[in-house]
């Protein structure tokens, strides 16, 4: 782990530039991975960049990461393939939103992260929905966590019966063109319906995590640690994740002599 203390900036930068980062040493054996990803930098000026991460929720351990200016399928195969190339045998995969992991993980069971399923719905219809079937969605998606697959799926078809003609409603523009009304509502809908067949995954096996919340807490400690250090061009900032990633947590424990 680098050791950044307090001196001066000179001095942290003269610590960062000669730090060489160690190589993980892996273990490989049977894991239920937790994979996703998050952004530094702006996206407005053209400086955001990020990381994918995969983590072994029980061990706490970061296994893989990459660094990226956007995220892409072949990146998360690369991983893949790395993990295996070990000797990993990887259980199952909990995941956020991005699509492309279903093609990536294929032929192992997939669980959706329940935390970003409902934050994709409250972007779509926001936390105080205007209409009666955002309303009605919203609440639908808040009860995912301590329901099952067959309820779930029966207020969801109750939800479709009573408003697809709603969501279905256009709105028609001067130029000959239309879009969705509701466009926010029928976008969430979508957004469930496409993703439901690897909502309920955990439920066939307990050591399932049904959440990304490994690397999500792991991240917001991360980005304490950047925001500080917040001068630091992407290169020494990388070398700072590099170092944290590796030990998989921003405060190892000191081993005993």
């Amino acid at each position: 782990m680098i050791e950044l203390g307090y001196g001066n900036k000179k001095t942290i930068l003269s610590h960062l530039e000669s730090h060489v980062v160690k190589e993980r040493i892996h273990n490989p054996r049977s894991i239920h991975l937790v994979v996703d990803a998050t952004y530094f930098g702006k996206k407005k000026d053209d400086s955001s960049w990020g990381v994918i991460l995969f983590r072994d929720p029980v061990l706490k351990e970061n296994l893989w990461w990459m660094y990226i200016d956007t995220e892409r399928e072949s990146y998360y195969r690369q991983g893949r393939v790395f993990l295996e190339s070990l000797g990993y045998t990887i259980l199952s995969v909990t995941c956020d939103g991005f699509s492309e992991n279903i093609p990536v993980f294929k032929g192992i069971p997939i669980q959706m992260c329940h935390f970003n399923m409902k934050q994709i719905v409250i972007r779509n219809v926001t936390l105080k929905p205007q209409t009666e079937a955002g309303q009605v969605l919203l609440a639908l998606i808040k009860t995912i966590t301590y329901t099952d697959e067959l309820l779930f799926r029966g207020r969801l078809r109750e939800f479709h019966f009573k408003y697809a003609s709603f969501m279905n409603e256009k709105t028609y523009h001067p130029n000959g063109s239309s879009s969705y009304t509701h466009e926010g509502v029928k976008r969430a809908y979508i957004s469930i319906t496409n993703w439901f067949d690897y909502l309920f995954t955990y439920q066939n096996n307990s050591l399932i995590p049904n959440t990304t919340n490994t690397c999500d807490g792991h991240f917001s400690h991360i980005k304490d640690i950047i925001r500080i250090h917040r001068g630091l061009n992407r290169k020494l900032k990388q070398k700072v994740l590099d170092s944290i990633l590796f030990e998989s947590t921003i405060a190892p424990k000191l081993k005993k002599k």
